[in-house]
This record gives C-alpha cells, sequence and structure tokens, in this order.
C-alpha cells in the first residue's frame, strides 16, 4: 500500500489531472478524465481517481480504485469499479473497465448490464446496442431484450427495434409492466409519426415525438450538418424567438383541434413574462398554476428553472399526471440535462440560454464583451415587448432544412391521436436523440 500512494501516473493526460489534485483541484482533475479515457492506462487511471475519490469522500469509490490500481487485471476489482464509478455519476471510466470485464468474463449477466448501464448514461445508445445484439441469442428478455429495444429505439435504429421488440415476451414480473407500457407508447408514437416524418438522422422533431411525446416547435438554423441537427448549443434568446415559439404553439393547437380555456401561470419570473405574452397570442385568460384544472395550457420558460424555485418541486410533482385537457408547453427545454418531466410542446431545445430579460453578453466597441443588467421591469411590459417583436426566423447558416409551420402542422395531424392520449404520466423525458446515437 505504500508503494502505492507514492506512484505517480506517466500519462501526460493524467499527469496533468494529478497536478490538477496536487492543487485541491478535484473537478479540473476530472476534466482531464473526461475526453480520450477509453485509451488511457487503466491502472494509471485508477490511481488518479482512488486519489480524487480520496479527496471527495467517496470511500466506496477510494476503496474500489485502490484495488484496480493495485490489480488492473483482476476481473472483480474491474466490475467493482466501475459499479462505482456508476453510482458516483462518472459512468465515462467506468465503460473501458467494465470493457476489459466482459473481455475476462464474457458470460457475466452482472457485467454485461451494468457496461450497457455506463453507455446509457454516458447517451452511447449505438454502442449499448451493438454489445447486446452480439449477444442477442443468449439474452434473457427482462430486462436484456428490452434494454436492446430501448437502445436501438435511441439511437435510431428502429427496425432493429421492431424485430426485437416482436421477439419479447411479456415480463412474468409486475415490476416491468410500467416499463413495457412505456416502450410499447414509443413504439406506437414510431407509426404514427412514420408517414410524414423520415425518422431518418437528421428527423429531429420525429424522433423527439417518439422517445418522449413531445411536438418540437422550431429548429436552429445553426450546424444542422455538424451533429447539432436542429438543437441549439449556447443561445442568448431573443423577444422574437418567443414570439415565435407560441405562434408555433397556437398552431400545434389549432391542427390538433384542442381547445384551451385558459392559460396557467408557473410562479418562475421567465415562466410568468412567458405566459402572460401566451395568455394574449391564444387570447385566453391567465390564472395561477393548479394541477387539477382541466382544459389549460401550463407555459413554462425553462422547466429546469421551474423545477429549482421554491415551490418547484410540487409543482412538478403535480406536473406528471396532468388534469385531462391540461397541455404542458416549454419554451427552451435543455436537450443535455432533460426536466424531470416531460412536455407536451416544446419551442426549442437548448444545450444552455439566457431569456431576453436575464443578463445577456454584448460586445462593446472595443471588442470585449460583458455581461448586461437584467431586465427589472414589471413582467408584462415585458411581455407586450414580446407581442410586439419580429417573429421573422434567422436565417442561420443555410444548411438547416426549411423549417416551415406547415411542416410541423402536417406532423401534427398525423400524430395527433397518440399525441391527445398523453398518456405520459410518470414518464421522464428521454431528451432528443443526440447526434452521437447516429455515429
Amino acid at each position: 500500500m505504500f508503494s502505492r500512494r507514492n506512484r505517480r501516473p506517466k500519462t501526460p493526460e493524467l499527469l496533468k489531472a494529478w497536478e490538477a489534485l496536487d492543487e485541491g483541484d478535484i473537478p479540473g482533475a476530472l476534466r482531464q478524465l473526461r475526453h480520450g479515457a477509453d485509451d488511457l492506462p487503466l491502472g494509471e487511471v485508477a490511481l488518479v481517481v482512488a486519489r480524487a475519490a480520496g479527496a471527495a469522500g467517496f470511500q466506496d469509490l477510494h476503496e474500489a480504485a485502490d484495488a484496480l490500481a493495485a490489480r488492473p487485471e483482476k476481473p472483480r476489482a474491474l466490475y467493482d469499479f466501475g459499479y462505482a464509478c456508476i453510482e458516483r455519476g462518472v459512468p465515462h471510466l467506468a465503460i473501458p473497465a467494465l470493457r476489459v470485464a466482459l473481455n475476462q468474463a464474457p458470460e457475466s449477466v452482472a457485467v454485461l448490464r451494468e457496461l450497457v448501464s455506463a453507455y446509457e448514461r454516458e447517451g452511447r445508445h449505438r454502442e449499448a446496442s451493438d454489445l447486446l445484439a452480439a449477444r442477442e441469442s443468449g439474452l434473457t428478455d427482462w430486462p436484456d431484450r428490452y434494454l436492446l429495444v430501448y437502445n436501438a429505439l435511441m439511437s435510431g435504429d428502429l427496425a432493429l427495434a421492431r424485430r426485437q421488440h416482436a421477439r419479447l415476451s411479456d415480463p412474468d414480473d409486475a415490476m416491468w409492466l410500467p416499463t413495457q407500457a412505456r416502450q410499447r407508447r414509443m413504439l406506437d408514437r414510431a407509426v404514427s409519426a412514420e408517414p410524414v416524418s423520415p425518422l431518418d438522422r437528421g428527423d429531429l422533431r420525429g424522433w423527439q415525438y417518439v422517445i418522449g411525446g413531445t411536438v418540437l416547435g422550431s429548429m436552429s438554423p445553426y450546424g444542422f450538418d455538424a451533429g447539432m441537427a436542429g438543437r441549439y448549443a449556447w443561445l442568448q434568446d431573443s423577444h422574437g424567438q418567443c414570439l415565435r415559439g407560441l405562434l408555433r404553439l397556437k398552431a400545434v393547437l389549432d391542427a390538433a383541434g384542442v381547445r384551451p380555456a385558459s392559460v396557467s401561470l408557473l410562479p418562475d419570473r421567465s415562466s410568468r413574462i412567458l405566459g402572460l405574452a401566451a395568455a394574449e397570442v391564444l387570447q385566453l385568460p391567465a390564472e395561477p398554476f393548479t394541477s387539477t384544472r382541466e382544459d389549460t395550457v401550463v407555459v413554462a420558460y425553462d422547466l429546469n428553472e421551474v423545477a429549482a424555485a421554491d415551490e418547484g418541486p410540487d409543482i412538478i410533482g403535480g406536473l406528471y399526471e396532468r388534469a385531462p385537457g391540461q397541455v404542458l408547453h416549454e419554451h427552451a427545454s435543455n436537450w443535455t440535462d432533460p426536466p424531470v418531466v416531460t412536455a407536451d410542446s416544446v419551442a426549442l431545445l437548448h444545450q444552455s440560454a439566457t431569456a431576453p430579460w436575464e443578463g445577456q453578453l454584448r460586445a462593446d466597441d472595443d471588442g470585449s464583451v460583458e455581461r448586461g443588467a437584467p431586465d427589472d421591469r414589471p413582467e408584462r411590459e415585458i411581455a407586450a415587448d414580446i407581442l410586439a417583436a419580429d417573429a421573422s426566423p434567422d436565417e442561420g447558416d443555410g444548411q438547416t432544412p426549411a423549417d416551415g409551420a406547415e411542416a410541423l402542422t402536417d406532423f401534427v395531424s398525423a400524430v395527433r391521436d397518440s399525441w391527445l392520449r398523453g398518456d405520459r404520466a410518470g414518464l421522464t423525458s428521454s431528451g432528443p436523440v443526440a447526434s452521437s446515437r447516429f455515429l
């Protein structure tokens, strides 16, 4: 043990992580391990992780990493390290260790399932699907074949998902029944979307609907062919973009034949501003949100912000099982950190977004960049600015396919019946199909 404590990694990336730990920078050390971890020496990775975990007080991960550093070829040490990494929220570090463990113990169901779990948490669904498909003849239906269907769907391979779903028996254990129902809903939504949606690698709207039951209102006009496929990365939102999202919401409701009686205002400032503007666009009265109100449109700017508000947990809980006729609309939905409740309608997908009334970055004449002051005016005044804004779409870089309102309403008309059934109670958002899932 004394000799291991005095060992230092030799690989340049790991040495940088070690030096970050010398300075007490645990997050900085882990960032060094974020990319390229698959190709780094496991024994040296374990040295760094053991030290970081010890400093953070994660005794389980510290012990597992210390054991792997001592015996990097031992299957049990590899498995225990992978398991602890997943439990502590660093599944990317689990993947190489679990791969080696599975090579050494190819019949181990436990190692297989942990590796699939790590892939899933990293959004590497294609690799999870390929791994399970290679062992297809020996899979148990629950959970292994179910996981193959799920990861095939999440990687955009509808044909494989359907083939394997056809072979999937009903579960003997009732605990799997909600999971089975969720998967059937995904496949049913694919059937309803296919006539008007290609469900190919660039079909963000189609896959967003299949996976989560959400109708996506608009696409980002930047970086479509660079893997974003209609998602925003970093976005400084505008009043015009907010208005365009509300007009798209109106188009969705009209195409589906939904006739709400009110707009429900959530308590966070951004949602109240947008909700007041929505009430004017939809020509409906605005009322404070209550979970039992029927036939209403609940308007959120960003559901993650709603969840972080003082009343957020109770509100999110009330939105899990929505009242009859209650439609949840989210303007800016985070596709890398999906909210815990799935919206029926989303205006846009982003990785990081700043609302127009928050302090936005701006460039001064000298080229320096600073953050402006937030707009502290009353909410109704800001809502009036949204209503008066220009809702014309940004032309972007010219690489994004046309995204007119007619394409959206045609899509909604096709999926109308399955969308109106909703049945999203207890279903958390899987997020959009990330570009890595199609690689």
